[in-house]
């Protein structure tokens, strides 16, 4: 479509896309890296963390922090490029995070490990606090994916993959998460990452279904973009916040060898009307 042009080629798994200061960072899950790449294409590995799944997310004192999954961490990369423990989750097998404006971060785990053919059991949300403190504050989503906190701190959204659903929670002040409900029904929608808009609309980025959907509340859909292979995520960013950018791939499957393509990932950037807003 118009607007679209593809900033970044010729990597694996792309995931946990998040605009930050003047560039966007995301993961290879593939390569286990953590890249930025401003919006002429020009790119570095900033972080190096052997974990699949890899995902990130900005701090309000603008750290970057990075769960560990396999070793149950949270960790955050220092000023000298060192990484070091933010918090230990207690566990493997953790999946995305956020963190709101008040520096809570939620983290989402799987009950199970599908690449392994474990049975299915439903996944849950942790809070760690900004003093590190950590504690499970929901549980039952059957397969947790991407998370975004609207603005105003007050409302997490969670993309439930199974159950085609983004579900709702109230963060209370001190990160509690209460009134769950389910946001939007999508059908036969999958959202994977998602994030969310002035509007407080969100866009959820679909791997199977091959798009990134913009959704209001109960589900209508606003807008889609359609893409050439499997949407895994997606951040509103740029100068004006209204750049659309989906990290894709071609995907193969939980339990193949390389689980998508090696060499499909892409990060491709989209102009959009609604500047995006809240967190990520």
């Amino acid at each position: 479509m118009s607007g679209t042009r593809t900033l970044v080629t010729g990597r694996g798994l792309v995931e946990s896309p998040r605009w930050h200061g003047d560039r966007l960072y995301f993961s290879d899950w593939s390569a286990g890296e953590v890249v930025a790449v401003d919006l002429d294409g020009d790119s570095e590995v900033v972080a190096r963390v052997a974990s699949l799944p890899l995902c990130t997310a900005w701090s309000p004192e603008g750290r970057l922090l990075i769960v560990s999954s396999p070793d149950g961490r949270l960790l955050r990369l220092e000023p000298d490029g060192s990484l070091v423990t933010h918090a230990e989750l207690g566990q493997a097998g953790w999946n995305d995070i956020v963190v709101d404006g008040r520096g809570n971060a939620y983290v989402n785990r799987c009950g199970f490990d599908p690449m392994a053919g474990e049975s299915f059991r439903p996944g849950h949300v942790h809070l760690v606090t900004a003093g590190g403190a950590v504690r499970q504050v929901a549980d039952d989503v059957a397969f947790p994916n991407g998370m975004a906190v609207l603005a105003g701190n007050s409302t997490l959204i969670v993309a439930d993959s199974y159950r085609h659903q983004l579900v709702a929670f109230d963060i209370a002040p001190d990160g509690s998460l209460s009134g769950r409900r389910v946001w939007a029904e999508l059908g036969e929608g999958t959202p994977d990452g998602i994030c969310a808009d002035e509007e407080n609309a969100v866009w959820y980025a679909d791997v199977p279904n091959r798009c990134c959907v913009r959704v209001a509340e109960g589900g209508k859909a606003l807008q889609s973009v359609a893409l050439d292979r499997g949407g895994f995520a997606c951040a509103l960013g740029g100068a004006d916040g209204r750049t659309l950018f989906v990290v894709v791939a071609e995907w193969q499957g939980m339990t193949a060898a390389d689980l998508v393509v090696p060499g499909s990932g892409q990060v491709i950037a989209v102009e959009v009307e609604v500047p995006g807003a809240g967190w990520p």
